[in-house]
């Protein structure tokens, strides 16, 4: 028996199979990640299925949660918030206990509403829009950090490396691009830094010439772009079509090698912020290891899912039980041991601890971690 559901793209086999008797799947406990497996931000939602895969791939090898194996479910929300509540309300109706999920803020705020309904517990791996716990509902929680966090690193590093220089802020105008990039300007006006230009897009743009024209006749030396690497590579290989040499920085939806497919040599000076590599953490040595094994690279949100995986089920086995209350109750009490090192939880359900660091692009398609007081 394969554990795999494609929620949102149920094919008459997958129906079939949701008939079986109930008691080949007495045994399990039925779990999801969801997110973007399909559209402009599938690059992430293979990163988090990545490591929803190998979670419970070695969760059930060592003995499963409750002496219960876990069976994954994987819903596609292609980052659309509609479809993203559909898939979470499906779930919910199936009785999931917890859901990895989701990666655009636009779809986690919706999302989480019907799992709120329907009682199951969220953790997204990657949705940093503050909203998604400032709402006081509590079943959510993210193992990520949050905009107002990544804002003040990326406007520290502007304001430190462009004093006196022309920078322009643009976003795609969703949940996620809009929130950051008010999020940097604030930071960045906090610390006597105006922006020269402020500006919209729309997500799912191919076009930028009359942006980058705009940013030609205004000399700007860094473009901050709130948004996802779809339109933030284009905005970069349009800039470069015209002459300009401007630095793109944008946040951590930046993360994933198919940024520097887009731009190709041209990602090189462009930067990003993001959490400390995750792959380098002692903690995720081993884990890491498996996933080349499989020649599968674990960036980005790859280990950041895992660990959502890790937290559930070590409170669920403290708890004795996958009710989401008794299960949420343990984990804001608790710290936990993950391929990200210790968490621990506040009341809104936000990491106590986050660093966010700066990264650069180079010219054959790698990232690296450099200095937030200069380049």
């Amino acid at each position: 028996m394969k554990p795999l559901n494609v929620i949102g793209q149920l094919t008459g086999l997958a129906f079939a199979a949701s008939l079986l008797s109930t008691a080949a799947f007495a045994q399990d406990i039925n779990v999801a990640v969801a997110g973007p497996m399909t559209g402009g931000e599938s690059a992430f939602g293979r990163q988090m299925k990545n490591g929803a895969d190998q979670a419970v791939a070695d969760l059930n090898a060592a003995g499963g949660v409750l002496g219960k194996k876990l069976a994954l479910q994987v819903g596609d929300d292609s980052c659309d918030p509609k479809q993203a509540r559909s898939i979470a309300e499906k779930l919910a109706s199936s009785k999931v206990p917890f859901v990895a999920g989701h990666f655009c803020s636009s779809s986690s705020i919706p999302a989480s509403e019907a799992y709120a309904d329907g009682n199951v517990l969220q953790i997204t791996p990657a949705s940093t829009n503050p909203l998604f716990t400032e709402r006081k509902l509590t079943n959510v929680l993210r193992v990520c950090g949050r905009d107002d966090q990544q804002g003040l690193v990326a406007a520290d590093y502007i304001a430190r490396n462009f004093k006196g220089k022309n920078v322009a802020i643009l976003n795609d105008k969703t949940t996620y691009g809009k929130g950051l990039a008010d999020e940097t300007k604030k930071a960045l006006n906090k610390a006597g830094f105006t922006e020269k230009m402020f500006e919209s897009y729309t997500k799912g743009d191919k076009d930028f010439n009359s942006i980058v024209s705009r940013l030609k006749r205004e000399n700007i030396d860094l473009v901050y772009v709130g948004g996802y690497h779809q339109e933030a590579g284009l905005i970069l290989r349009q800039m470069r079509d015209q002459g300009l040499k401007t630095v793109l920085m944008a946040g951590d939806a930046m993360n994933d090698k198919e940024f520097a497919s887009i731009t190709g040599p041209a990602a090189e000076g462009t930067l990003f912020t993001f959490g400390p590599d995750p792959r380098n953490k002692p903690t995720a040595k081993a884990i890491v290891e498996k996933f080349k094994a499989k020649n599968i690279d674990p960036e980005g949100y790859t280990l950041y899912t895992y660990a959502a995986f890790q937290v559930w089920s070590q409170a669920v086995a403290k708890a004795g039980t996958t009710d989401t209350k008794k299960v949420m109750d343990t984990i804001k009490a608790g710290e936990w041991d993950t391929v990200l090192g210790k968490m621990a939880f506040d009341a809104k359900g936000d990491i106590k601890a986050i660093d966010y660091v700066v990264y650069k692009w180079d010219a054959k398609g790698n990232y690296a971690e450099i200095s937030n007081k200069g380049t």
